[in-house]
């Protein structure tokens, strides 16, 4: 069962290599890390030859809303649920919205350290939190949740048991090794096409190829979970009528022609912050492009962009413990890192 104190958690895709490094196959990454090296996402830590999460257990930001803001319209409509995120991504989007809570650079640096007062809260307390505010379900989202895989596998077991579906909110640059571990306890699959342009993917992950995302999308419907996708349109970005014409025809081909597309309004931000907020038009001609190509379910967002933590109450006020106890210092209750801690060297 889930320790109740803080401490690191063995990664659950890991991978010896004849080279002395361990391979973490939760994310299209497939980081190879020696002892003390942190992969791309910042959150897994080669200790011995042995891979941790950091991040298990540590939120950094919990809302409460309709499941239709996430946007899922077509499973259990009309439920809410409490959005929770973690720190860690595996992805560097130029128009991120959710910096602060989803890259976590500094909230990890600190971890690493034993010196975060980041809010821990083992899965059975999530879930009790859920239960006692009343909502339907557990959406995990504002950065990439195969980061946190651990946690949301260990979440989403209990989840079920109490009566609660959960979300899984995906940029999609998962593991068929990941998506075959989640499938069985996570309900749903609300997944990112950006784009179809390799170049759009290199320029916020240099190993991501469409291809990759497409296919993980794919499988997790084909794994039984329910799936819908939206896209985020982009002025000079990802708006060419071509390319979002060639989205709608790859959901209708390989997702069903009832499948539902989302999209979504850019707002500028981060680097791409110079950029104007994408005109009404665009959206309106994506919607009637996905329309022509036999989509049945689109759903145009001209006031929504990204799935973003809207109230920012503090995380302690979800739960029956106070502030002080929930953001005490976090150092791993595990003996093994020793005095120094974690060692901070990056992914390379």
């Amino acid at each position: 069962m889930q320790n109740k104190q803080y401490q690191l958690v063995e990664t659950r895709l890991q991978q010896r290599n004849v080279n002395g490094t361990t391979q973490c196959d939760l994310c299209l990454w497939r980081c190879k890390l020696g002892h003390g090296q942190r992969g791309f996402c910042q959150a897994h830590v080669n200790r011995n030859g042995t891979l941790y999460n950091l991040s298990y257990g540590i939120l950094s930001a919990i809302d409460i809303g309709p499941i239709e803001d996430k946007p899922v319209k077509h499973y259990r409509p009309g439920t809410r649920v409490m959005s929770v995120g973690s720190y860690g991504c595996n992805f560097r989007c130029g128009g991120c919205h959710n910096l602060e809570i989803s890259w976590g650079v500094t909230a990890l640096d600190d971890l690493a350290r034993g010196a975060s007062t980041a809010a821990f809260v083992p899965p059975e307390d999530l879930v009790a939190a859920a239960l006692r505010h009343g909502v339907e379900g557990i959406a995990f989202t504002y950065s990439e949740p195969a980061v946190w895989l651990e946690y949301v596998l260990d979440v989403s077991v209990l989840a079920r048991k109490a009566g609660l579906y959960t979300v899984y909110v995906s940029n999609s640059f998962v593991t068929d090794e990941a998506l075959a571990l989640m499938a069985p306890h996570v309900d749903v699959l609300c997944s990112d096409i950006k784009s179809l342009s390799d170049d759009f993917y290199h320029d916020i992950c240099p190993t991501a190829q469409v291809e990759q995302v497409l296919g993980s999308i794919e499988k997790a419907q084909q794994l039984g979970m329910h799936v819908e996708v939206r896209t985020n349109v982009i002025p000079g970005k990802n708006d060419d009528p071509d390319e979002l014409a060639g989205i709608a025809a790859w959901i209708r081909d390989h997702l069903g022609a009832d499948s539902p597309w989302h999209v979504t309004k850019f707002f500028p931000a981060y680097r791409l912050a110079d950029l104007p907020p994408t005109p009404s038009a665009t959206l309106h001609t994506a919607a009637e492009l996905g329309r022509r190509a036999g989509l049945s379910n689109v759903y145009l967002y001209d006031d929504k962009g990204c799935d973003c933590a809207e109230t920012n109450l503090p995380v302690s006020d979800y739960f029956e413990l106070d502030a002080e106890q929930l953001h005490e210092v976090k150092k791993c209750a595990a003996s093994c890192c020793g005095e120094e801690g974690v060692l901070l060297k990056k992914y390379e």
